[in-house]
């Protein structure tokens, strides 16, 4: 008889009764976190409003199922930026011990581009492809655009960056060409059927070339999960538990990875707050979150609603605001900090008067003990904020501005990332195409010759041979840049290092391609040298720069050496999970928030209705909500703005309107003997000063000055 080997079971152990655990869950945790963070196997969706500790809860959670016996290797932690996962992982380890540092932390990019290096033959890929950001995608698309003739019809044919916004909104929310063209797009779809073609050769240029955009990471792996079902239940076995946050933002594409990661276990925890799902431009899909019960029978859905960041009268302000909502989960934000000032509805007589009253309160704040990075100026746009900063800048008010220009963004530095790019993959036509046109004498057709030559003809790209279209004019430079790309092939060289000899190389170019501002321009080199300096392989770099981008205006800012930390300018977009003491909402104008694109389109409304929320619960302790009175535009002239529709009829007691009053006004001189006060309770400055009162309510009508001299 044959011996038998008994193999032992893959279920988990009994989990340990509550008497066994290190860590006191109930105690240090509210009764809905703590029935979230101990909660059962299976599927669950924590509904957590702003500023209820959903990452504490998250982590508590993290922390419970490695204490009760789940392997800390088979629990999946997803979420939007590297940094998230790093800090949720290393706090759990701190609360508990070093075994959750083994989860598998990171984006849904960075998880799907680890799933797609491990079985790329399986979708004909070489394992060394290349990972494309937004720009180096649209390059691809404006040179097969050129290839192809599509811009030489009658009608205009979008440019690249609006062509890559097509296909990528078609792939994150699942949807066809003619569906996106319809609802964004109208204007162009007469030219679907070239669209089409132009979509179809996008793609097949990247197989042939190796090369993965930002959506291909998410879309490939779900075929690759359709294709072979046996690579599917080997990836979704070794996730035990699938952790995901800001499960809101998900777009149609994550929503799926998630079922399909859950496929084999089934347990699956989701937190999110549909209130703050503000990313539809990037094709986050709020309704994800209200279908969760859907796609998970037997759901359990459990809400967080005791905030911990802001006083209740800026509570009951957002509260307020999201009822206005067409469609969220029932929760009523509550704080055990009832006491605080209302927030404020601050009108100006114009641009130059709102900027006035945000840079003197600020100072007053600072005079008060409150530190410049602790107060927010957050706005819509970018744009909206250029009156602050020219009044900032006068003041010598030191700020940081969050929600311009990547780093890798900046064409200087996409250029040293090109090099880089074909040293990693030689099939990469698109870094090709930008490093060869550097060189003075080469434009975009001798480009693609050299481009044909050095990916088919040539036995090794980087080794000239004959055949070889030079011209006189610029081999001497050609020969120089393939020298450097042959020094920096091997993979072992430190990243630092292929930096180095790439801006050697560069340094000439640079000075000659951006000789206006190339000095302010060299400080970002110098950056991105040191943060190569922080990866062993030149792959991680690069993919680290594509998938976790850093802010370019906030490296130049900080790159000063101020004498303490800045003021911060944000756009609301990228202020989302901040907080500070202290928020300026400036320009809360009808056509600004909301925008008037989102007014002509289908949920809009809502969808800036829940940014303004956001902007709203980043406040703890003061929130000033200012608009211009008027403003001047150069086809119109001066004209009467209007208060976003957000701030119309909410009720004194829950917003309070502010009257701004020159000092020097008629007004403003018969003052009573004891100084007036501002709404955060503290006294007039002295010197050039607006005074803040308290007046009855102008109504929101632009035209009543009641109070305001012009």
């Amino acid at each position: 008889m044959a011996r038998r080997i008994v193999l032992r079971s893959e279920e988990e152990p009994d989990r340990p009764s509550s008497e066994d655990l290190t860590i006191d869950y109930e105690g240090e945790l509210n009764p809905q976190q703590h029935a979230a963070a101990t909660a059962g196997d299976g599927s669950l969706l924590i509904v957590a409003g702003a500023g209820t500790g959903k990452t504490r809860t998250l982590i508590y959670r993290l922390a419970y199922l490695v204490e009760t016996g789940t392997d800390p290797g088979r629990i999946v932690l997803l979420t939007f930026t590297r940094r998230a996962a790093n800090d949720m992982t290393a706090r759990a380890a701190q609360l508990l011990d070093g075994r959750c540092e083994q989860v598998q932390g990171g984006t849904f990019h960075a998880f799907c581009l680890q799933v797609l290096r491990r079985h790329a033959p399986a979708l004909d890929l070489p394992r060394n492809f290349t990972v494309l950001d937004a720009a180096d995608a649209a390059d691809v698309i404006s040179v097969l655009r050129a290839r192809g003739d599509y811009g030489d019809g009658e009608e205009r044919f979008p440019q690249k960056k609006t062509l890559y916004s097509m296909f990528s909104a078609a792939t994150n929310r699942d949807e066809t060409l003619r569906e996106v063209l319809t609802r964004r797009y109208p204007q162009y779809t007469g030219q679907l059927d070239a669209l089409k073609q132009l979509r179809t050769e996008f793609r097949q240029y990247k197989q042939a070339h190796g090369m993965l955009d930002f959506d291909d990471l998410l879309e490939r792996t779900l075929e690759l999960f359709d294709t072979d079902d046996e690579i599917r239940r080997q990836v979704a076995g070794r996730c035990r538990h699938v952790l995901v946050d800001e499960y809101q933002d998900t777009n149609a594409l994550q929503a799926a990875l998630v079922k399909q990661f859950a496929s084999v276990h089934g347990n699956v925890t989701v937190v999110g707050d549909d209130a703050q799902s503000i990313y539809r431009f990037r094709g986050a899909d709020f309704r994800n979150i209200f279908r969760f019960p859907d796609e998970f029978p037997n759901a359990e859905v459990l809400k967080l609603e005791q905030n911990y960041r802001s006083t209740q009268p800026i509570l009951d302000l957002a509260n307020h605001v999201i009822d206005q909502a067409d469609r969220s989960y029932e929760k009523e934000l509550f704080s055990e900090n009832e006491e605080g000032d209302l927030p404020a509805l601050v009108p100006a007589a114009d641009g130059e008067m709102e900027s006035r009253f945000v840079a003197q309160m600020i100072m007053r704040l600072r005079e008060d003990g409150v530190s410049l990075s602790d107060i927010a100026v957050l706005f819509r746009s970018s744009h909206n904020a250029y009156d602050l900063e020219v009044e900032l800048n006068r003041r010598n008010i030191p700020f940081v501005k969050y929600g311009g220009m990547k780093l890798n963004e900046a064409a200087h530095i996409k250029d040293v990332l090109a090099h880089l790019k074909v040293a990693e993959n030689p099939q990469d036509a698109a870094s090709w195409n930008r490093i060869l046109q550097l060189i003075h004498g080469i434009g975009p057709k001798t480009a693609q010759d050299l481009i044909e030559w050095t990916t088919e003809a040539a036995d090794d790209p980087f080794v000239p041979g004959d055949g070889t279209p030079f011209s006189s004019r610029y081999v001497s430079r050609l020969k120089e840049l393939l020298g450097v790309l042959r020094s920096i092939r091997d993979p072992d060289m430190p990243p630092s290092e292929q930096v180095e000899a790439v801006l050697d190389y560069y340094q000439p170019i640079f000075e000659e391609e951006y000789a206006e501002d190339y000095p302010k321009r060299e400080p970002d080199l110098d950056h991105l040298a040191g943060l190569a300096a922080n990866y062993q392989s030149r792959q991680r770099f690069l993919e680290s720069l594509a998938l976790d981008p850093i802010e370019l205006t906030a490296l130049d800012q900080e790159a000063a050496e101020d004498d303490e930390p800045p003021l911060v300018l944000s756009t609301i977009h990228s202020a989302k999970g901040l907080e500070f003491h202290t928020v300026f909402l400036i320009r809360a104008l009808d056509g600004t928030i909301p925008s008037r694109h989102a007014l002509r389109e289908d949920d809009g409304i809502d969808e800036e209705l829940r940014l303004f929320y956001v902007a709203c619960t980043r406040a703890e302790q003061n929130l000033f909500i200012s608009y211009p009175m008027t403003q001047y535009r150069r086809s119109y002239g001066e004209y009467m703005t209007d208060p976003s529709r957000f701030v119309d009829d909410i009720p004194e007691k829950v917003l309070e309107p502010v009257r701004l009053v020159e000092e020097d006004a008629p007004e403003a001189v018969e003052a009573p003997d004891e100084p007036e006060q501002l709404t955060d309770g503290t006294h007039r400055p002295d010197g050039d000063a607006n005074k803040a009162e308290p007046p009855s309510r102008p109504n929101h009508d632009p035209s009543d000055a009641d109070g305001l001299p012009f």
